[in-house]
């Protein structure tokens, strides 16, 4: 079966349905789309775009300028790994190094055996204890090498 098309299409319209009335709606839909099914699904776009009378061109846009927004499903576990200027300044460039060297995967790619995606993320909140990762919902400061190594192989072995 097509991964893109395998998402729960009555979940992606009760979020469309309860949240298109909002002011400037498209943002909190992708939200809470992402949130349920991992991803903003192409299949989704027309059925959004109908909803709040705007182009599929429009929705597509927002969805692709957003790093956040992911356009194809994840793996099994999300990593993210923070980019921004604090963490940086504590060696996140060559934790992001590692974690593609270790994953074997670039940012905003998946691993082959679909178990780690990769992803930037621009600030965690602990920008005194970088660099930060965050795998899945768990925040973990002070990340080294040795302590993504460890993190990653917990993940696999769960």
């Amino acid at each position: 079966m097509n991964r893109q098309q395998d998402f729960d299409v009555a979940a992606v319209r009760s979020i469309i349905a309860e949240r298109k009335r909002m002011a400037g709606a498209m943002l909190p839909i992708l939200h809470g789309i992402q949130e349920k099914v991992g991803y903003i699904p192409s299949d989704a776009v027309p059925m959004i775009a109908d909803e709040l009378n705007v182009s599929r061109a429009e929705v597509h846009g927002v969805v692709s300028f957003y790093h956040f927004f992911r356009q194809q499903p994840p793996g099994k576990h999300v990593v993210q790994v923070c980019r921004a200027e604090a963490c940086q300044a504590r060696g996140a460039d060559a934790l992001a190094g590692h974690a593609q060297d270790l994953l074997g995967c670039g940012f905003h790619e998946t691993t082959a055996d679909g178990q780690f995606t990769l992803e930037p993320v621009y600030c965690l909140g602990q920008c005194a204890c970088g660099p930060n990762i965050m795998i899945d919902d768990d925040l973990h400061a002070r990340v080294g090498a040795d302590k993504f190594q460890r993190l990653v192989q917990a993940k696999r072995g769960a």
